[in-house]
């Protein structure tokens, strides 16, 4: 039974709307993820000797603001409204325009590249990308330091989130959802279910297997198939190795379909019946289409990353991305989103909160994993500029038949 609702009005209303969210939860992959993501190289801009210039901030003359995202990444209701954030909006008469604009690190990037190069306006105020993407952004001085003054619940960040090795002390970057790259299959179709990477080889299954355009999730579950530490020192060999089993793959037909989050179609059109895929992706598919598929993490070792906000150095609303980054840094709040997106929340007493909306929830080790469901799983590690260029050349070689 859910505990007794809140007093305050705001978080009454924002529990009520997540429990009617999560006994209801609306498709909406149709028309968002499109078709399969253009796998052209978007290589590393060249680094300069002078970083782009900030853009001014007009916030507080201006109350607009402009987030970039992925799909199925904000808690929606049953007509396509994203309670918490229209929450926001009433709350700080902020006006949000929400843009599901991103399907593939690289691919956004190669979009907004040349903006970013030149100190522009890229269409987004703040954006979500993944660690190593991040990584990126803050070495070439395409993003703006966050002002923590703006951003009290900064203090909410749970504690090994806070020094990366990308962004110690998390002075240009903020974890908006974690999650796990591990296995996925249909299970009305794949009875038997899948255990570890090589599964996905077996001949049954040729022509019907997914993988993701993101190269870390991809190269490194076969990695650690092969018994390597994606998080250390590993060696080009070894990246090398894991490569020629995903060309293999590709070559012969067993991979269909290399994507970013439109992999989700393939899933529920029934193009592919296992693949490669993100933990809370399949939470989604599977409130629309009753339980049909599973994921797991591989028995030998699955990918843990987290996607973060941005503020890109041409943003002109620098003051107001704070003070939505710092809205949904509440417990209550993140509590709402992970309860619908299912995936890893970042943010201390989220948990507590989500006890208020569904317990049964606050125990699930897709959005509050503990230690053992940790000790599973890695962070691919941070690569030079050097090995950046030449892995992602190769991955993406192996997709344009190089």
């Amino acid at each position: 039974m859910p505990r007794p609702l809140p007093d305050d009005p705001m978080i009454r209303s924002l529990v009520l709307q997540a429990r009617r969210a999560q006994m209801s939860r609306r498709a909406v992959l149709a028309g968002a993820t499109g078709g399969a993501a253009a796998l052209a190289l978007a290589a590393c801009a060249p680094g300069g000797s002078t970083a782009p210039t900030a853009a001014p901030d007009e916030s507080d003359t201006d109350k607009t603001l402009r987030w970039a995202n992925w799909p199925a990444y904000l808690d929606e209701d049953d007509d396509g409204n994203h309670p918490t954030l229209d929450a926001f909006i009433a709350q700080t008469g902020i006006d949000v325009s929400y843009l599901v604009d991103v399907d593939d690190n690289n691919t956004y990037y190669g979009k907004v590249k040349d903006q970013l190069a030149l100190g522009q306006d890229i269409g987004a105020d703040t954006v979500c990308l993944t660690d190593w993407m991040v990584n990126r952004w803050i070495r070439l001085g395409y993003t703006q330091e966050l002002d923590d003054a703006n951003i009290p619940n900064k203090k909410n960040l749970a504690p090994e989130l806070v020094d990366v090795s990308f962004d110690p002390g998390r002075k240009f970057s903020l974890p908006w959802q974690g999650g796990f790259a591990g296995l996925a299959w249909n299970k009305e179709k794949v009875p038997a279910g899948l255990e570890s990477v090589s599964d996905l080889w077996k001949p049954e299954f040729k022509g019907r297997v997914g993988v993701l355009s993101e190269m870390r999730d991809t190269i490194g579950l076969i990695m650690s198939e092969q018994g390597v530490d994606i998080s250390g020192d590993f060696s080009e060999d070894q990246f090398q190795a894991a490569l020629d089993v995903f060309r293999q793959n590709v070559e012969s037909g067993q991979i269909r379909n290399v994507k970013g989050n439109s992999y989700l179609d393939d899933l529920t059109n029934e193009d592919t019946l296992v693949a490669i895929a993100w933990s809370g992706d399949i939470s989604v598919i599977n409130a629309e289409a009753g339980d049909k598929w599973q994921f797991a993490i591989p028995s030998g070792g699955g990918a843990l990353w987290n996607d973060n906000f941005l503020i890109p150095i041409g943003s002109t609303h620098k003051k107001n991305a704070e003070t939505l980054i710092d809205y949904y840094y509440q417990p209550e709040v993140a509590a709402e989103v992970a309860a619908w997106v299912n995936y890893i929340t970042p943010v201390v007493g989220a948990k507590e909160a989500m006890m208020d909306i569904d317990p049964e929830l606050a125990e699930d080790q897709g959005i509050f994993p503990d230690e053992e469901t940790l000790s599973k799983v890695k962070v691919f590690r941070a690569l030079s500029a050097a090995e950046e260029q030449s892995f992602s050349t190769a991955f993406q070689g192996v997709l344009l038949g190089a």
